[in-house]
C-alpha cells in the first residue's frame, strides 16, 4: 500500500478519497450526484423517507444531537422545524408519499441557471468527485448534511463573487482593494514548497500583521485570491495544505480575532477537508491566553490537526530540511520571498476571443460528457439502468473523461484567467499543463 508517513493515506480502502471508496461510500457519492442532477434539471428534488429519517435522526436525536454541527443543521438546514413540515406538506400536496419531502433551489437562494456553472467553476481542474467528496467526508457521509453544506458554499461563492476574484489580475484586484499589493509585498504570508507529506506549505508571519493597517475586506479578498491561486498547486492524490503560523515576535497588537474567525469559517464551511496540518510556531507566553479564546472556535477535526513547535529545528519533524527556508535554523532552502509583479503581455491570451470560445466549448463538452457518464454510472445495476454496460466499464470511461476534463481545463485556463504569482515565478511553479514544479535552492 502506498501511503504517506503522517498525512494523507492515499490508497487505503475506506478513507473516502477517489479510488478508496467502500460500497457504502460510493452509494453516498452517487446519492449526492443524483440529487444535484435532479435539482439542476428542474430546480427541485424529492427525498425518500429513508433520507428524511437520516437527517432528522442526526439533527434531533442520537449522539450527534448536541454537537455544534447538528445544532446548526437543525436551525439552518432544509429539513428541520417548520421548514421540514412545510416541505413534507408541499410534497404530499404534489402527490408524493408520506415521509417524503421536496426541496428546491429557491429555498436556498439559488437558481437553476447558476447551479451548474458554479459547480463546474468550483471543480476547476480537479476530478469533480474530489470536490463532492470533500463535503461528504466533512459531514461524515450524511448525504443530506453534505448537500446542505455544498449548496451553502455555492451560495457563498455567488454572493462573494469568488469567480471574479479568481479570474482577475492582481493589478485589477489592487485597484479595487486598497493596500492589496502591500499585503503581498511585505511577505505577510506566502506559499513555498511542500512538507514531508507532500502538502504545499503556506507560511503566515503574524508579526507583520496589525489589524488597523489595512481594510478588513482587502484581507478577505486577498485570502480568497491566494487560496484560489494555490489550488492549482494541489496534485492528486494529496488534497490538503499545511499552514505554518509563525508567531516569532508576536504581540497582542498583532492579534486580529475577526480575521481568525474569518479564516476558521472559510476553511471549515467553504473549503472543507483542505487543511492537513496547522503548525503554530514559536508562540510566546502572551499567546496562550489568546489560544484559550480561539481553540473553542475550531471544529474538533480541525483542532486535532493543530501542532505546536517551539524551536526552528522542531519544524524539521514536519518539513524536510531542503524544503525549509534558511530563515529557520536547520533549513537548507535559500529561498527569500519577494512578490513577482505582473509582466507585460502575460495575459495576452485573454484577448484572443476566438480561441477562448473554442477551448471553453471543448471544456464544456467534456464536462457534459462526464455528467452523462455519471448519470449512467448512478443507474448501473439498478432497475432503472438503461445501459447494457457493467458498472466497471462505465467507471473506466468516466475516469478517463475526468482526466480529459483536467487537460481541457488547463488548455482553457490561460484564456479565461489572469496569470498569477505561481505562473510568473522563475522558474514557474505552476506550468500551463497543470503540473507543479518546486525548485529548492540548496
Amino acid at each position: 500500500m502506498t501511503k504517506l508517513a503522517k498525512g494523507d493515506i492515499l490508497t487505503a480502502p475506506g478513507t473516502g478519497y477517489i479510488g478508496c471508496l467502500t460500497p457504502d461510500q460510493k452509494k453516498s457519492l452517487k446519492e449526492v450526484w443524483s440529487i444535484i442532477f435532479d435539482i439542476a434539471d428542474s430546480g427541485e428534488a424529492v427525498l425518500p423517507a429513508d433520507m428524511m429519517h437520516e437527517v432528522e435522526k442526526e439533527a434531533k436525536t442520537g449522539a450527534g444531537a448536541n454537537t455544534a454541527t447538528a445544532q446548526a443543521a437543525a436551525k439552518a438546514g432544509w429539513f428541520s422545524g417548520n421548514k421540514s413540515a412545510k416541505a413534507e406538506a408541499d410534497a404530499k400536496a404534489a402527490g408524493y408519499g408520506a415521509g417524503m419531502a421536496k426541496i428546491s433551489l429557491s429555498d436556498l437562494g439559488l437558481s437553476v441557471d447558476k447551479l451548474r456553472p458554479i459547480l463546474w467553476d468550483n471543480a476547476m481542474g480537479d476530478h469533480p468527485d474530489s470536490l463532492l467528496l470533500r463535503f461528504i467526508r466533512a459531514r461524515k457521509w450524511n448525504t443530506i448534511n453534505a448537500l446542505n453544506m455544498l449548496f451553502k458554499a455555492f451560495k457563498w461563492r455567488l454572493d462573494e463573487d469568488i469567480p471574479s476574484i479568481k479570474y482577475s489580475s492582481d493589478d485589477a484586484l489592487n485597484e479595487q482593494n486598497p493596500k492589496f499589493f502591500e499585503q503581498l509585498e511585505m511577505g505577510k504570508f506566502y506559499i513555498n514548497g511542500t512538507d514531508k507529506d507532500n502538502r504545499i506549505v503556506a507560511y503566515l508571519n503574524v508579526r507583520l500583521h496589525h489589524p488597523g493597517d489595512q481594510p478588513a475586506k482587502t484581507l478577505e479578498k486577498l485570502t480568497i485570491y491566494v487560496m484560489e491561486c494555490g489550488r492549482v498547486l494541489l496534485e492528486h492524490p494529496v488534497e490538503t495544505v499545511c499552514l505554518v503560523f509563525d508567531l516569532t515576535g508576536f504581540g497582542l497588537s498583532n492579534m486580529d480575532f475577526n480575521m481568525v474567525k474569518y479564516l476558521v469559517t472559510v476553511f471549515e464551511a467553504y473549503y472543507p477537508e483542505s487543511l492537513g496540518r496547522i503548525i503554530i510556531h514559536g508562540a510566546p507566553f502572551v499567546f496562550w491566553g489568546v489560544w484559550k479564546v480561539i481553540e473553542p472556535w475550531l471544529d474538533p477535526v480541525v483542532a486535532s490537526k493543530v501542532c505546536f513547535t517551539r524551536k526552528d529545528q522542531d519544524l524539521l519533524e514536519y518539513i524536510p530540511a531542503n524544503h525549509l527556508p534558511t530563515q529557520y535554523k536547520g533549513g537548507l532552502n535559500k529561498f527569500k520571498y519577494s512578490y513577482p509583479h505582473a509582466k507585460a503581455g502575460e495575459n495576452k491570451a485573454m484577448e484572443d476571443t476566438e480561441t477562448k470560445e473554442r477551448v471553453v466549448a471543448e471544456w464544456k463538452a467534456t464536462f457534459w460528457k462526464f455528467e452523462a457518464l455519471t448519470r449512467e454510472w448512478i443507474k448501473a445495476g439498478t432497475n432503472d439502468a438503461t445501459s447494457t454496460r457493467t458498472e466497471a466499464e462505465i467507471e473506466a470511461e468516466r475516469e478517463q473523461v475526468a482526466k480529459d476534463l483536467r487537460v481541457a481545463f488547463f488548455k482553457m485556463d490561460p484564456y479565461i484567467r489572469a496569470r498569477n504569482m505561481f505562473h510568473r515565478s522563475s522558474p514557474p511553479v505552476a506550468s500551463s499543463d497543470g503540473n507543479v514544479n518546486w525548485v529548492y535552492n540548496n
